[in-house]
């Protein structure tokens, strides 16, 4: 979630009868950093130049090869935005010290172990080597990962209760628009391994095949742990390569049964010969058309639930977890957003990186 820093700063300057030239005489003087190096501070704590262009050169990678480098204005505006979520961590982190919910040694070895299950040894260093990252860095991001859950998990989500009278509301609400379907739909999940090997990943185990050989191997070992029994949630949040999915357990939602049928028949076709709660085999995602087309990854998909053409009543039960699921996310998504906003109002934040540009753009 992005804190816009920005507004923060603005209200703090108009708040007071200053020109330009002597914010800026300010900026130059009482709050020049202690370093060239220190891009911004939290209570005291620094952000380094080095934390930053990580991060920057991290977001760059993720976006895979650009027909063209970003402008410098471009560059900028990216880094400004990236610190913001520097600072928003580091408030987290802070809070959680306070707390004592800071993740310990244990946590981290348990998930560092869970995450390695899946490689070989050569096969973990390699891909932390094609990162750019040491264990001590990959550690750092495990414990500061784990904390900042353990934070809002305490302090936001534990605290969150939706009652039926909510649930039947809602439901009222949206009787037609939701819950009246016109045809059968499928709610998919997904577990995707790619063999890109510049495509940044946003699962828990910061997991990635580097070529097709491991994207194979990654694959099928995933279809192991689902065969044992293991979660397919837990296993594409842990591992799952998809960005927009892995986060959120590889749920893909809901897909209509026409343009599922139309645009992935070998999709539509292996979901329909599975029950709810079953997963496919290991599908093969294709990128192009005729000779060109190749194999660039490959999925397995969940079929959570397929729901029939019709209405559905609030007797059903999975149309009460559908809304009270909805109702939570959407509930917990504004607690975090006011958390956010009450952590940052209590912390003194100086954001050097910031002062620089206002001064070069004003000159």
């Amino acid at each position: 979630m992005q804190v816009v820093t920005f507004s923060h700063a603005r209200s703090r300057y108009t708040a007071v009868a200053l020109s330009l030239g002597a914010v800026l005489i300010i900026a130059a003087g009482c709050n020049r950093p202690p370093s060239a190096d220190v891009m911004a501070t939290v209570n005291g704590k620094d952000i380094f130049r080095s934390e930053l262009e990580k991060s920057y050169n991290d977001y760059k990678a993720s976006l895979g090869e650009s027909p063209q480098e970003p402008s410098p204005e471009q560059s900028n505006i990216m880094r400004l935005n990236i610190l913001e979520h520097l600072i928003d961590d580091e408030i987290l982190q802070q809070q959680a010290a306070k707390l004592n919910l800071v993740a310990s040694d244990d946590e981290v070895n348990a998930k560092l172990t869970e995450m390695k299950a899946p490689f070989t040894q050569e096969e973990f260093e390699k891909n932390l080597k094609a990162r750019n990252e040491t264990l001590d860095d990959l550690k750092r991001d495990i414990r500061r990962n784990l904390t900042a859950t353990k934070l809002l998990n305490k302090e936001i989500d534990s605290k969150i209760n939706i009652t039926d009278t909510e649930i039947s509301n809602y439901y009222n609400a949206h009787k037609v628009a939701e819950f009246n379907l016109i045809e059968p739909y499928y709610h998919l999940a997904r577990i995707v391994v790619t063999a890109a090997p510049l495509q940044q990943v946003n699962n828990l185990q910061n997991s990635k095949a580097s070529s097709d050989t491991e994207a194979k191997k990654k694959i099928q070992n995933l279809h192991n742990r689902l065969d044992s029994g293991e979660p397919f949630a837990s296993v594409a949040a842990s591992f799952s390569e998809d960005r927009a999915t892995s986060s959120n357990g590889g749920d893909l939602g809901f897909v209509f049964e026409t343009p599922l049928r139309t645009n992935y028949p070998d999709v539509y076709a292996a979901v329909s010969k599975i029950k709810a709660g079953q997963s496919t085999d290991i599908l093969p995602i294709t990128e192009g058309d005729g000779p060109s087309r190749r194999v660039v990854g490959y999925a397995i998909y969940m079929l959570i639930e397929k729901r029939p053409a019709g209405q559905r009543n609030l007797s059903d039960a999975s149309v009460q977890q559908t809304i009270r699921q909805g109702l939570r996310d959407s509930h917990a998504q504004m607690l975090k957003n006011a958390y956010y906003e009450v952590l940052h109002n209590q912390s003194k934040i100086h954001n050097y990186f910031a002062e620089q540009i206002l001064k070069q753009g004003a000159q």
